[in-house]
C-alpha cells in the first residue's frame, strides 16, 4: 500500500469513527430529554446496571454505555440506541409510574422487554407523594447529601429538601455555607446554581429554596412555621446517638421520623441498606450505621452465604477526618491529637462489631482496627477471613464476586475492578458503597483476603438516601423484578 493510500485509509477511518460518535451523541441528547420527561411526569428512573442515567451529561451517558459493554462479556453489548428504544417504550406505556428500570439488566440478559413492562403495568402503584426532608447539620455528609438531593431534575415527588439546621452564627454565615456547598476541594465545583437569599434566610440551589434555620436544640424548632410538616430529619451532626438525644427531634413540631448518619447505641437499629433494611418497619428513629460498616457488610454477606465465614479480622485504611488535628495538639482520643496530614494513625473502629448488628450471623466473629492515613477521601477495607468452604482459587473467588457485583440484587452496593492501575483517587465520587479490588485478592486454602475500596463520603451518603427513601414510604417497582 502506498503512503498516499494509507493516509486516505486512516483519514476515512477517523471520519467513520467521528461520524459514529456524532450519531451516538445525538441519540444521547434525545435520550436525556426522554429521561427527564419520565422522571418529571411519571417518577420513573432509568439506570444502567444500577448507575443512574437521569443526572448525567451526554459524555457520561456514552461512557456508561461503553463501560456497560464490559460487564457482561457473554451477552450482547449495549448501545445508546438500545436504551433510547427502551425509553420510548416506557414513555408510550401510560401505566408505568414510580418505577426503577434497569436498562442494563433488561438488555444485556436478552429479556423480553415488552413482557417485563406488561407485567408491571398490570400491577401499577400510584405515584409517590413528596416527603419533606430536613438536614440537621451541614458538614461533610450534610453537604454531600444536599448535592445528591438537588442535582436531580426538580420534581414534586420523592424526597424534598426543605431546610438545613445549623448552630447560631454571626453575620455572613449564609454566604459561607453557600460557598462550601458550591466549592469542594475533593469533589470539585457543584454542577448547578447556588445563591443566597438573605431576605428569607435561605439558599437557592438549582432554583429550589432551602430554608436555613439556626438552633441549639432540636426540640425548640417549629418546622410547621416554615411550611414543613411530617418531615424526615437526617441528623448528620453525630452529637446525639441514643434514643434520648435523637428523640429531641421528634419533640419538634412537624417532625415524623429521624435518620442518624452514624452508628447508634441502645435499641436503635443500625441499618445497612440492601442487607437488613427489611427490619426497619415503622421505627421512628433509625441509624444508617457507619461508612465502613456499609462498605464491607454487603460483601461479607455474599461471602458468608456462599462460603460461610468462621471468623476474621477487618483492617480499614481510612482517610483522615475532621475530628483529627492538622498539627499536633490536644485531643481527648488516643493518638488522634497527632497531625493527621503527617502521620498514619492507628485507632479503633466499631465497624467490625457493627457488622453483627446488621448481619447477626456474623456477630462476635470479626475483630477490627483502623489506620487513619494522610488522604482526604476514599478508604480501603481489608477483609481477612477464615472460610468454612475453601474457594477453588483466587480466580474462582473473584469470578463469584464479579457475578455478585453484576447481579440485579447487589449491583448498587457492590462494584468490581480488576484494573492493575487503580488507586484511591479513581474512586472519588463513586456511588457504589464498596468496590472489590480483584487484583489484590488472596486465597490460601480456606483463608481469603479481600480488598474493598469505598468513597467514605459519596458512597455512604448514597446509602443514607436509599434508607431515607424507604423511611419516607417511597417505593419503586423494580424492572426487571
Amino acid at each position: 500500500m502506498s503512503f498516499v493510500s494509507q493516509a486516505d485509509t486512516l483519514r476515512q477511518l477517523q471520519q467513520d469513527h467521528l461520524s459514529q460518535y456524532n450519531n451516538q451523541e445525538q441519540q444521547a441528547i434525545e435520550l436525556m430529554g426522554l429521561l427527564n420527561k419520565l422522571y418529571n411526569e411519571r417518577d420513573v428512573q432509568v439506570t444502567l446496571f444500577g448507575e443512574s442515567l437521569n443526572t448525567t451529561s451526554v459524555a457520561q451517558i456514552l461512557a456508561l454505555h461503553q463501560k456497560a459493554a464490559t460487564r457482561h462479556p457473554n451477552s450482547k453489548s449495549i448501545a445508546v440506541a438500545d436504551t433510547l428504544a427502551l425509553a420510548n417504550k416506557l414513555l408510550a406505556n401510560d401505566n408505568i409510574q414510580a418505577a426503577n428500570v434497569d436498562a442494563g439488566q433488561l438488555i444485556a440478559n436478552n429479556s423480553d422487554i415488552e413482557q417485563a413492562l406488561q407485567a408491571v403495568s398490570a400491577d401499577s402503584d400510584s405515584a409517590n407523594e413528596a416527603t419533606d426532608v430536613v438536614l440537621y447539620g451541614f458538614g461533610r455528609i450534610g453537604r454531600i447529601l444536599t448535592r445528591l438531593l438537588l442535582s436531580q431534575a426538580s420534581s414534586a415527588k420523592g424526597l424534598q429538601l426543605k431546610a438545613i439546621v445549623v448552630r447560631p452564627a454571626p453575620a455572613g454565615d449564609l454566604e459561607k455555607r453557600a460557598s462550601l456547598l458550591e466549592r469542594d476541594s475533593i469533589h470539585g465545583s457543584f454542577l448547578g446554581s447556588v445563591s443566597v437569599d438573605n431576605d428569607n434566610n435561605g439558599i437557592l440551589i438549582n432554583g429550589r429554596f432551602v430554608q436555613v434555620i439556626y438552633a441549639n436544640d432540636p426540640s425548640e424548632i417549629d418546622y410547621t412555621s416554615y411550611g414543613i410538616d411530617n418531615a424526615l430529619v437526617i441528623d448528620n451532626t453525630g452529637i446525639w446517638k441514643d434514643e434520648a438525644g435523637l428523640g429531641k427531634h421528634l419533640q419538634a413540631k412537624g417532625v415524623q421520623k429521624v435518620l442518624l448518619t452514624a452508628p447508634a447505641g441502645g435499641e436503635i437499629k443500625n441499618v445497612v441498606y440492601g442487607v437488613n433494611n427489611d427490619t426497619v418497619g415503622e421505627d421512628t428513629i433509625v441509624s444508617a450505621a457507619s461508612c465502613t460498616t456499609n462498605a464491607i457488610t454487603p460483601t461479607l454477606k455474599v461471602l458468608n452465604d456462599e462460603y460461610g465465614i468462621e471468623n476474621g479480622h477487618v483492617e480499614t485504611i481510612h482517610s483522615f477526618t475532621n475530628d483529627q488535628n492538622l498539627i499536633d495538639n490536644y485531643h481527648k482520643a488516643d493518638r488522634r491529637g497527632r497531625s493527621a496530614v503527617l502521620n498514619m494513625v492507628i485507632t479503633s473502629t466499631g465497624a467490625a462489631k457493627a457488622v453483627g448488628k446488621a448481619l447477626p450471623e456474623l456477630s462476635g466473629k470479626l475483630t477490627g482496627n483502623a489506620i487513619r492515613v494522610p488522604t482526604p477521601n476514599v478508604s480501603l477495607a481489608i477483609l481477612n477471613l477464615n472460610l468454612k468452604t475453601a474457594p477453588k482459587s483466587e480466580d474462582a473467588l473473584n469470578e463469584f464476586l464479579r457475578e455478585m457485583a453484576n447481579s440485579s440484587t447487589w449491583q448498587s452496593q457492590i462494584a468490581y475492578t480488576d484494573s492493575t492501575e487503580a488507586v484511591s483517587t479513581d474512586f472519588v465520587g463513586t456511588k457504589h458503597v464498596g468496590i472489590v479490588d480483584a487484583q489484590a485478592t488472596i486465597v490460601t486454602d480456606n483463608h481469603a483476603t479481600v480488598y474493598i475500596w469505598y468513597d467514605n463520603e459519596v458512597g455512604y451518603s448514597t446509602q443514607v438516601l436509599r434508607l431515607a427513601t424507604q423511611m419516607a414510604g417511597i417505593s419503586y417497582k423494580q424492572i426487571p423484578a
